[in-house]
Formats: C-alpha cells, structure tokens, sequence
C-alpha cells in the first residue's frame, strides 16, 4: 500500500508540475509580474458586472422571490426546482472551499487575501447568472425527460446560431475533454480526512478514502433526483450549523471584530512579508475565489440546466445568489472567525486546520463539530461534482446505460486517492484543473455577450409589463 501511495504520489507530482506550468505562467502588466490565468478570470467578471448594469445588485431581489417560488412552475420542463438546483450547486460550493479554502488562503496570503476573495465574488454574481442563464435556454431534453445542459451544449448551440457552429463543436468539445478531469475531487476528500484524523487521531487515509467512496455511490446511483434530495436537506441543515457555530465565536470575541476587520482591510492593500504586495494578495484572493464560486467554470450550470423552468433569465437570476452565499456570507464568517481567534498566527497551519484552531479556542469540542460539518460539505459535494461530471463523460461518450455505469465506477474511485495526498498538492492541482476549463467557456461567453443582454432585456421588460406571471397571481 505504501508502494502504491508512493507511486501515486510521483505522478500526480508530475502533472501537477506539467499543468501548473501551462496554466500559471506569468504575464508581465505596468511592471508587476502577474499570473495569467488570474487576470484572464478577473477581466470577465468585471466585464460582464458592468455590460449587464449590474444585474447582481438591481435584479438581488428578483433572484429573492424566484428562490422562494413565486414564479414556479412544476409542469414547466426540466427534473428539479430551482431551488434544489440551487441548493445542489451550493452543495458543490459552500464547503471545503469556504472552510478549507479562506484559511490557506490566509495561510499563504495573510488575511488580507479573504477580502480580495468577497470583492471577487460581488462580480462572480454577475458571470454566474450570465453561463446559468445559457445552459437553461441550450439544454437537451430527452425522452425521458432526463435533462443534459452546460457549456458543452450552450456553447455549440448558440454559437450555431451565431452562425459559428465549427467553432462552437471545437469550444464544446474542448471544454467537455477539459472537464472529465475534474471528476478528481481530491480537495473534498483530502481537507474531510485532515479534519477528521486530527480530532479522532485515527490515521488511515485509504480507509476514509475507500468509505467514502462507498457512500457516495450509494446516492449517486439514483441520479439527479435522488442528489438534489439529499442536498436540498443537508445543505440548509449544515450551513445553519456551521453559520450557528461561527456566530457564537464571534459574539464571545466581539471586541475583537473591529481591529480583525481593519486586519483584513490593510492586510489587502499594505500586506507585510508577501512578495508583489497587494498584487501578490489579490492573485491569492482570486484563485481561492475562483474554485469557491466556480465562476466562470461552467461546471456548476450543469445542475442549474436541470431546473423546472420556462425562463432562462429566471434560473439566471436564480443561480446570481450562489457566490453571494458561499462567498461572501460564508467566507466572511470563516475570515473574521480566524482572524478575531489569532488562529492565522498560530504557526505550522495552513489549511483546514488554522479553522479548527479557531474554532477549538473557544469551545474545546468546537472542532468536532466543524469535524461534522466538513463531512457532510466533503460529502454533498462530491455527489455534486458527481452529476457535473456526468454531463461531460455523456456528451462525449454518450447517454446509454453502460457508459453511465462506467463513468459512475470510475468517479467513486477516483474518491479514493485525496486522502493521500499533501494539501499543497491537491491546491496546485486543482487549481490548474479549473483554469484550464475556463478557458473555452469564458470564449464563448464573450461572443456571446449581446445574446445575454438581449434576453435579459427582455426578461425584465416582460417581468414590468407583468407578463411573467407569480405562482399566486
């Protein structure tokens, strides 16, 4: 076994090394050296907030009431409602990327980088309504009323329709080979067992590797309904937990929230000991960011195309609320809870467990609790990443029932692994994996830019001529 971890170990090393190369090279901007891929998924997110007048901040409250099933219709076509689509790609969101991902990135960046990552998802609103919005008006339906939606298909439909159909099958395809890898959810389970050995002592990764991976198949067999089941209950129940726990924390440390807050203030623009000041802060910020509101990605409008909807732009508006709540709300919470505890300052932590640290000065069984709460996010998270990824294995290796079984065998499998593995490793990894299938997504997004505004328009004009009707009218 420790053979075999080894070897494994010195590939996935490799890769790292080879994927890592290719997609964090360094552009040289005004003087600063700074990595492309960042400012190749900051420039969208900007763009799109501005393009579309800021439909995160004015059309808040619309997203509001379509959350809460003013506008549903259950005979409109798709499996779930939007909001267990909503619940399932938090599911894939809220979790190990605000509770692991805020504390490496203060880990590596100071607190300062938690406040680039908030600012960061103000626009991510904004890039994730525009991609949700395409996957729910380009998804297929099929006669089983079984729902295949995501940049693989948004991308060559509406490009076709812009009379691009070679260059919306490359970008498709592209971005489907791109997204098969990411099936690898090594950060879920590696940050879940981090969490767990250091509060049980127990040390046996392949175990917790294999266990959960057996879980997980047993959900992901009933396919989307049976996950959006699932999540739509323990998403809402671990999030109030956690949110319940964080609070507590800071209420016991409440005259410490100001000068943690003016921490993370200074720590963005006048950050000590980080080399590139507060452009190397806002590089760290940005690709912690990026994997917690998967912006720009696409992967999580996979789950949205699957929503009981007529309106494209409804779903949109819907999936905008997403980042705010994994981000913004869940990530300032994890931030102030480190920073207000002194848990940054502690030294050798540099993931989950500078979180556990914070919580553990407080309540002394605190770290059992966020030990639950972890599981669980490991957990609604990968049956999550588990549908994503199926869309992209079915659209380049078809929908029948074998090659379903295959894929399915192969993603509890991959499971395992992440347990083994360094955190450092598994960030680098990842990190690489996503900014690769960014790349056909955020070029179809921009070509298609004035379709986005267009039916957004729309939307609303007929929402004030009060021609989308409520549920209760």
């Amino acid at each position: 076994m420790q053979a075999l971890a080894a070897g494994l170990e010195e590939l996935l090393g490799a890769l790292t090394s080879l994927v890592t190369g290719l997609a964090f090279s360094q552009v040289r901007v005004f003087g600063v050296d700074i990595e492309w891929a960042v400012l190749w998924m900051a420039v969208p997110m900007l763009f799109f907030t501005v393009y579309l007048g800021f439909v995160n901040v004015r059309c808040f409250p619309q997203s509001i009431r379509i959350l809460r099933g003013r506008y549903a219709d259950p005979d409109a076509p798709g499996e779930v409602s939007q909001f267990q689509a909503l619940t399932t790609a938090l599911a894939g969101t809220v979790g190990l990327g605000n509770i692991a991902g805020v504390a490496i990135a203060i880990g590596i960046g100071g607190p300062g980088a938690a406040f680039w990552m908030i600012v960061i998802a103000f626009f991510a609103m904004t890039l994730k309504f525009a991609e949700s919005m395409l996957a729910v008006k380009h998804r297929v339906i099929l006669d089983d009323g079984s729902v295949y939606g995501g940049p693989m298909y948004y991308l060559r439909s509406a490009l076709e329709e812009k009379n691009l159909p070679l260059l919306g099958k490359l970008l498709g395809l592209t971005y489907a080979v791109c997204a098969i890898p990411q099936m690898l959810v090594f950060t879920q389970v590696n940050q879940a067992y981090s969490q767990l050995s250091a509060v049980t002592g127990i040390e046996a990764p392949w175990t917790f590797g294999l266990l959960l991976s057996v879980a997980v198949a047993l959900v992901i067999i009933g396919g989307i309904r049976s996950i959006a089941s699932v999540t739509s209950r323990l998403v809402p129940l671990m999030c109030v937990i956690y949110l319940l726990a964080a609070v507590t924390i800071l209420v016991l440390n409440a005259s410490a929230i100001p000068n943690a807050l003016v921490a993370i203030a200074v720590g963005a623009f006048a950050p000590e000991g980080v080399v590139g000041g507060v452009i190397g802060v806002f590089v760290i910020g940005m690709r912690r960011a990026v994997y917690s509101t998967e912006a720009g990605t696409g992967i999580s409008t996979m789950v949205h195309a699957a929503a009981k909807t007529r309106e494209p732009v409804s779903q949109g508006l819907a999936a905008s609320v997403e980042p705010f709540f994994d981000t913004i709300l869940v990530n300032s919470m994890t931030a102030l809870v480190i920073v207000v505890t002194g848990a940054h300052q502690l030294d050798g932590l540099n993931d989950i467990q500078m979180t556990s640290a914070a919580f553990g000065s407080v309540v002394w069984w605190f770290p059992y609790v966020l030990a639950v709460c972890v599981l669980l996010f490991a957990f609604t998270t990968i049956i999550s990443w588990s549908y994503y990824m199926s869309r992209a294995w079915a659209c380049l290796l078809g929908y029948s029932r074998l090659s379903m079984i295959i894929y399915r065998v192969l993603f509890c499998l991959a499971v395992v692994p992440g347990a083994v593995m360094t955190v450092q490793q598994v960030i680098d990894f990842i990190d690489s994996l996503v900014v690769l299938v960014t790349i056909p997504n955020i070029i179809g997004l921009y070509l298609l830019a004035p379709t986005i505004k267009r039916d957004l328009k729309d939307y609303l004009a007929r929402l004030a001529a009060e021609r989308v009707e409520p549920r209760d009218s």
